[in-house]
């Protein structure tokens, strides 16, 4: 088993039961250059620690999976040249002594591990254009399934395709919750077009939705779509003529599978000017303000 340690802020706060809530580290390390990724950081962390609660930022450090940084992890998450951990890279990173950033799954995996039951993120993984001749799926939606830990994501990136994505998230029997919508968002964009069963209007019917999770015996995850405030959603116009451009160009580019997503964001980022990139940051603050709301109601009920 991957040695796992807890920050002492995080220890403490999981023994009195106060909320906690995890953070990931891929989008730090991968997700924003650098120095915007070292401030965004330590800006999530002061956020959940100006409402209230624990901030559990996740990451694998020389081989020891951490739950929780110090002022040095954080800045090696953010300046360091780490590789990209999902779950199956955790016990290579462990038997190399190497160090890695945690995506949605291996940052689930772990905070689950540490008893962290909330945990915010930009977008969930899921399955990518033509999956159907690449099997290309991201292992966050079959660790979601057996990882009883609640994300709050702005749905998935609108490079992937949101329609098959929702169907696996189905046949996991992953619940999906609508924060206040009845439309799966899309990243960027409030509404990816895709109708959601289950919506909330608030983070006390989130913990009571996880309290009956608990006492009906399931061990899969819950999925909060939380979408971009309108005030700060990507123009969806603009958006979706950057996002035909870069396809176009991944396919005139011969590119499949794997190198495909890379690409795109990457080109995405360029063809906008960096409009995506704000939006991006924009909606992971939303995304720990409602997660810190969730993590206070889980916290009241226990």
């Amino acid at each position: 088993m991957v040695a796992l340690t807890l920050s002492a802020e995080v220890a403490d706060a999981i023994a009195a039961r106060r909320p906690v809530v995890a953070l990931e580290s891929t989008i730090i390390s991968h997700g924003l250059p650098h120095p915007r990724n070292h401030a965004a950081a330590l800006e999530f962390e002061q956020q959940l620690r100006d409402a209230g609660v624990t901030p559990a930022t996740v990451a694998v450090l020389d081989g020891v999976a951490h739950v929780g940084l110090d002022a040095e992890g954080v800045r090696r998450i953010a300046e360091d040249d780490l590789a990209k951990a999902s779950v199956r890279d955790l016990p290579i990173l462990a038997a190399r002594g190497a160090s890695g950033a945690t995506t949605v799954a291996a940052t689930a995996h772990l905070a689950n591990r540490a008893g962290v039951r909330v945990f915010a993120t930009g977008g969930l993984g899921g399955v990518h254009r033509g999956a159907s001749d690449s099997f290309d799926e991201s292992a966050d939606l079959p660790t979601l399934a057996a990882t009883p830990i609640t994300v709050v994501s702005a749905g998935v990136k609108s490079v992937l395709d949101i329609a098959a994505t929702l169907e696996r998230l189905e046949t996991l029997s992953v619940p999906v919750v609508g924060y206040r919508t009845r439309r799966f968002p899309a990243f960027w964009l409030r509404d990816s077009g895709h109708d959601l069963d289950w919506t909330v209007e608030g983070a006390e019917e989130v913990a009571a939705i996880m309290a009956a999770r608990d006492e009906g015996g399931s061990s899969a995850g819950i999925l909060v779509a939380n979408p971009v405030p309108e005030a700060e959603e990507w123009d969806p116009g603009e958006h979706d003529r950057i996002l035909d451009a870069a396809l176009a160009e991944a396919d005139t580019a011969g590119l499949r599978g794997k190198a495909v997503t890379p690409f795109l964001l990457g080109r995405i980022v360029e063809l906008s000017g960096g409009r995506s990139l704000e939006v991006n940051l924009d909606l992971a603050r939303n995304n720990v303000r409602v997660a810190a709301e969730v993590a206070i109601a889980w916290a009241a009920r226990r």
